[in-house]
């Protein structure tokens, strides 16, 4: 059945797979902030993830092995991140902002000469015959491994920042981090690892779309991927569930517009495909307001630097 010449199974399917990027990265990022700490270089980890999972994927032939390398180079770039802003004391909104443009420049730079070759191919992961069921295969069984580990992620962040001690700490860590540091809490350690996992995952987000979305390499593949990310965080109240469906929600709207175009709709697409960035920026003047982070139930500490000897 189609509506209006999209058919809505291949429209919800693809939607999930189109949602992985975003998701992934605002998982990674939600931990961040739960921590205390903002971090708006996740487009600049995209890009770099983007770029080290698919040389890694292309020069070894594994897809496996190429998201491993996204999620370390991600990984990686959070280190610097996390040394300006935890050792330095630097300013976390302009050193994100500072890494985003670092990543853009190494990324167009180091991925010269990858232009037009392909990575191996990211495959289904369960039977094609499962895939091939009326309505529900394409749905539940027709996708890659990383779109059920997007959820799997999904449901281990939830109950980790619900339901254990690691959880409680960081939670902790977030809203006061003297008073965590009074209770013996190592809080800079605490937020390095918080930053370097956000990084994994935001590097990981971007290595699928180099390696399964798109799957090539071009300067700038990201497209703005990591601010989406950053405005669902916000939108979801820092709540992993919320952010899994609001990354459907960006992630439809961006398969929708497409589907708009073929369909050849009369509906203008340009209106929905500037829409999340429209969100995004809304978001990110809401953020810079003191009482605009209060309003949305933000991390008390979030964005603030901790320092033992103060």
């Amino acid at each position: 059945m189609d509506w209006g010449g999209i058919d809505p199974v291949i429209l919800v399917a693809t939607l999930m797979a189109s949602a992985v990027p975003i998701l992934l990265a605002a998982l990674g990022e939600t931990v961040v902030e739960r921590a205390g700490v903002l971090n708006l270089g996740v487009e600049g980890l995209m890009v770099i993830g983007a770029l080290g999972g698919f040389v890694t994927a292309v020069h070894t032939g594994s897809p496996v092995l190429g998201f491993v390398g996204g999620a370390v180079s991600g990984a990686l770039l959070s280190l610097i991140f996390a040394a300006l802003t935890q050792v330095f004391l630097a300013n976390q909104v302009a050193t994100g902002l500072a890494l985003t443009l670092f990543g853009l420049g190494v990324s167009s730079l180091g991925g010269q000469g990858y232009n037009g070759i392909k990575p191996p191919a990211t495959g289904p992961l369960l039977p094609e015959a499962l895939g091939d069921l009326p309505v529900v295969g394409p749905i539940l069984f027709g996708h890659d491994w990383v779109v059920y580990f997007s959820i799997l992620a999904t449901a281990v962040t939830w109950w980790v920042l619900k339901a254990t001690r690691a959880g409680l700490i960081i939670r902790a860590v977030g809203e006061s981090h003297e008073a965590a540091h009074a209770l013996g809490y190592k809080v800079n350690r605490i937020r390095l690892l918080c930053i370097a996992f956000g990084g994994a995952m935001a590097g990981m987000g971007g290595a699928y779309i180099s390696l399964a979305r798109v799957p090539q390499w071009v300067d700038g593949i990201t497209a703005g991927a990591g601010w989406i990310a950053l405005a669902i965080v916000v939108f979801a109240s820092w709540r992993p569930w919320r952010v899994l469906l609001g990354a459907y929600l960006f992630g439809g709207i961006s398969v929708l517009q497409l589907n708009l175009q073929v369909a050849g709709s009369g509906i203008p697409v340009e209106y929905l495909s500037m829409a999340p960035y429209l969100i995004t920026i809304l978001v990110l003047v809401l953020m810079s307001s003191g009482r605009g982070r209060a309003a949305v139930g933000a991390p008390a500490a979030l964005g603030q630097n901790f320092h033992a000897s103060r």
